[in-house]
């Protein structure tokens, strides 16, 4: 009898070898035929929970690196439709970032290790086993519940130490093309709403009499919604417009040419800046998210009267350059930005602009652009430029203005949009 059970037992645990072996087996072949990091992540909870005979399994991806909170992502779980879903306690996690070892709790009530942590019912037991490449933790991988009450062994945490150990590169490995793919994704969008936004903006200025015009937009990495336009308004005026629309990348790119497609229909209907803005805001009211908005200037400019009409949504406020002080002043064109409320407030305000006189358009991220100490440019620094530099034609002012910011940032990335147009009064 001896025997037979000698026998029986070796039988047993040669089969439990060749299950083990088979379910190893089965993982690589799977894992190693995807480049999906959700796909990985299923194959491994799915066999982790089958070989631990646990009721659910999860995996929670680490990233250690984060500067000032952990950070964790819950990305998949294995269970049975007739158990509420279990998490990873905090306290439970945190202990497996600090010693980054395998770790067995038959029972959560009572054990000291974690005295205090509110457990959840029906939960009994876990197995944690760390998901380490090159001694670094990336992610946790967790069976819940021994099924039949058991209890997890020191086997169950052998096998699934060695399904970690196959796994954690090629989870790693899947993460990291998984952030490449969103990084080519985002390019994507980024080269389309520079596209866009390209598209927006005059291919050429007109040339008129008694002004010189000149103007440009340097986008930001991430695309915002600057833009501007000259429209010829009838023979004898042109309107100018200089926009920036709330938010980034493509959705800020199509919002900005909604809005030039409104005030364009707007700028042939009605003379006046001012309506138009009213008009334009009305039908953006019905047309755009309530949470999106647009800041405008609006500048009609008539070469015959010599007449700079000004009226503004929000906007940063012009520059004004008189050459007879030789002194540069902000002008102070009040108004709401377009999208906040059906009737805005809006003034409009008329200058007359005599010989050498220059007037500077400009969005935010003129004054906003930073240098390495995050330090602001500035618009008082805009106001020196153009005071000493005003004597220059439109197209010099405005590569001195782009030459200064681009000094100043000295390479840093900036989170918006550059753009200036310059109007100067020749004759």
């Amino acid at each position: 009898m001896d025997q037979v059970a000698q026998l029986l037992e070796e039988n047993q645990r040669l089969r439990k070898a060749v299950d083990e072996l088979s379910i190893l087996n089965e993982l690589s072949r799977v894992i190693s035929s995807t480049m999906s990091l959700d796909a990985v992540i299923e194959s491994v909870v799915k066999r982790s929970v089958k070989a631990a005979h646990g009721q659910q399994g999860m995996i929670t991806l680490v990233d250690e690196g984060a500067a000032t909170e952990m950070r964790t992502l819950v990305r998949a779980r294995d269970s049975t439709t007739d158990h509420p879903r279990f998490h990873l306690n905090q306290n439970i996690l945190g202990w497996m970032m600090t010693y980054k070892k395998p770790l067995i709790s038959n029972d959560m009530t009572t054990d000291s290790r974690f005295s205090g942590v509110k457990v959840e019912e029906e939960l009994h037991s876990l197995l944690c086993v760390p998901l380490l490449v090159k001694n670094r933790l990336i992610g946790i991988l967790t069976v819940f519940n021994k099924r039949d009450h058991g209890t997890f062994t020191q086997d169950d945490q052998r096998l699934l130490a060695i399904i970690a150990s196959q796994s954690a590169q090629i989870l790693e490995n899947a993460r990291l093309y998984e952030e490449e793919q969103k990084k080519m994704e985002l390019e994507k969008e980024l080269i389309a709403a520079r596209e866009v936004q390209m598209n927006l903006l005059p291919t050429e200025l007109p040339r008129v009499a008694n002004f010189e015009f000149a103007a440009t937009t340097l986008p930001a990495h991430e695309i915002g919604g600057d833009f501007y336009d000259i429209i010829r308004v009838d023979e004898h005026s042109y309107e100018i417009v200089i926009a920036d629309v709330a938010g980034k990348g493509l959705p800020a790119a199509l919002l900005a040419t909604l809005g030039k497609g409104v005030l364009y229909s707007q700028a042939l209907q009605h003379d006046s800046p001012v309506h138009q803005i009213r008009q334009s805001n009305l039908i953006l009211r019905r047309s755009i998210p309530k949470n999106s908005f647009i800041t405008m200037m609006l500048a009609l400019v008539n070469p015959g009267a010599k007449t700079v009409t000004l009226s503004n949504a929000g906007h940063c406020y012009p520059l004004f350059y008189r050459s007879k002080s030789q002194t540069t002043e902000m002008l102070a064109v009040r108004g709401m930005a377009l999208n906040l409320t059906d009737a805005i407030r809006c003034e409009e305000q008329t200058i007359t602009m005599e010989p050498n006189d220059c007037m500077i358009f400009y969005s935010d991220g003129v004054n906003e652009a930073i240098n390495s100490q995050q330090e602001m440019f500035g618009i008082e620094r805009v106001q020196t430029i153009v005071t000493q530099h005003a004597g220059n034609s439109a197209e010099n002012l405005l590569q001195k203005i782009v030459d200064e910011i681009k000094s100043f940032a000295k390479g840093v990335s900036q989170h918006d949009d550059i753009t200036v147009f310059i109007v100067k009064a020749t004759g």
